[in-house]
């Protein structure tokens, strides 16, 4: 097991870590300013490169989502079938997670990242030249492989220098900034779609991955390897148990994985409800899905004014509820696209709020052993992601997308009671270090 500070919460039983500054990382431990830099120039190019590494994320699932319905007549299906990309991408990301974030405790951050982004190149170019839609969603699924490597780690390595609010703060500002690639990337698809179609796409994905392949060259390992996890890589799967036992952690990560399904609940239905009902262009659904992102960033941000973190997400939650009923009265009742787009933004920047509190209170009661716990994390959102995708196309997509939204809702208002149970926060971490 890595090397851990003695001292721990009286409340979680989580290891704590020594105060920290933006100019002073530390790791999960004690301070590691021997190890790690400390200028502010890096601590700012560390800041883009995760930005990079969790916007490459959200392009591989958002960027082609203003193509849905042309790569439908492309490839002759049904809706709820060209949704299942979404779903085997999905499926690919937590299924990645699982095995590369034991790996990454072991072997490194770097070695793992490249490898991964090597397997994406490979499934998007691949994709390009798919005959059927079948051969296109096993190739969806290799992507999704291949993206989750720089997907988790955008999560693990902050918790490898940070904890307590200097992690929430890094979190937050990488979330708020990353809410750019959600806000552009349908923009650019939809650009790219109507100029070079669903398949050009993909080679700018390929392109994009390897940018990020160069870039790593300049980030410094984060795990050095006095802290990696030891013993036969058969055990490797053994690091999750105590995390699933866990209960402030799996509280967290279901908190997180209900509003991320939500989410995808709302990408998935979003193309048809606006180009097929309403009528957009790609480019133009394009915009309104980057400007709606932009909510989501806000929420981010937001919710670090909450002086309780857990708060943020008991607050978000209802204001979520709330939103989400008035949309699903929308979308059954009033066929109006003003009424969907206006009841939207509450609900997305409540999101944002939840996603905040959901990554930083998981990754900081988890950050002794932060690939697996970041692995969790990301499985527990895909697994609701790849459930709900194809279940918005059944039948009405606004009403199934109503129904959806709903349940999601009403889990995530669930998790966030659990939440507020919890006698922990960041704060009161902070007052025993």
């Amino acid at each position: 097991m890595p090397e851990t500070n003695s001292n721990q919460s009286p409340t979680t039983g989580s290891k704590s870590s020594a105060p920290v500054t933006a100019s002073a990382p530390v790791t999960a431990s004690a301070p590691n300013t021997a190890q790690y830099p400390n200028g502010r120039g890096y601590y700012m190019f560390l800041i883009g490169y995760l930005v990079m590494l969790s916007a490459f994320g959200s392009f591989v699932n958002d960027m082609y989502i203003p193509t849905l319905p042309a790569m439908r007549r492309f490839f002759h299906c049904t809706v709820s079938v060209v949704q299942l990309g979404l779903t085997t991408g999905m499926a690919g990301l937590a299924v990645g997670q699982i095995f590369l974030g034991p790996l990454s405790d072991r072997y490194g951050r770097k070695p793992v990242l490249l490898i991964s982004l090597g397997v994406f190149i490979i499934g998007a170019i691949a994709s390009v030249y798919s005959p059927t839609i079948h051969a296109f969603l096993g190739w969806r699924f290799v992507q999704g492989l291949g993206a989750s490597g720089g997907y988790f780690l955008s999560r693990t390595v902050p918790a490898d220098i940070y904890g307590g609010r200097p992690l929430a703060k890094m979190m937050a500002l990488i979330g708020a900034i990353n809410g750019f690639a959600p806000a552009s990337a349908p923009v650019l698809g939809g650009f790219l779609g109507e100029s070079i179609h669903w398949q050009g796409i993909f080679w700018v994905l390929a392109g994009l991955a390897g940018l990020l392949v160069v870039v790593s060259f300049f980030y410094k390992e984060s795990l050095p390897p006095s802290r990696r996890e030891k013993g036969p890589l058969r055990d490797m799967f053994n690091e999750y148990v105590p995390l699933l036992k866990e209960r402030p952690f799996m509280t967290h990560v279901m908190l997180k994985g209900a509003a991320l399904g939500l989410l995808f609940a709302y990408t998935a239905s979003a193309p048809f409800i606006m180009q097929e009902i309403y009528g957009f262009s790609q480019l133009k659904f394009g915009l309104f899905m980057g400007f709606n992102a932009l909510f989501t960033a806000a929420g981010a941000m937001f919710a670090l004014k909450f002086k309780v973190l857990k708060r943020a997400a008991w607050v978000g939650g209802w204001v979520l509820m709330l939103a989400t009923t008035v949309e699903a009265l929308a979308l059954f009742f009033i066929r109006d696209f003003w009424a969907y787009e206006c009841t939207l933004l509450p609900m997305l920047f409540s999101m944002g709020m939840i996603f905040t509190v959901g990554n930083t209170l998981a990754m900081n009661e988890g950050r002794t052993n932060a690939g697996a716990a970041s692995a969790i994390l990301g499985v527990g959102g895909y697994v609701f992601g790849a459930a709900v995708s194809p279940l918005v196309g059944l039948g009405d997509i606004r009403h199934s997308t109503a129904i959806v939204f709903l349940v999601m809702a009403a889990l995530t208002v669930l998790c966030s009671y659990g939440s507020r149970l919890l006698p922990a926060d960041l704060n009161k971490q902070a007052q025993t270090k």
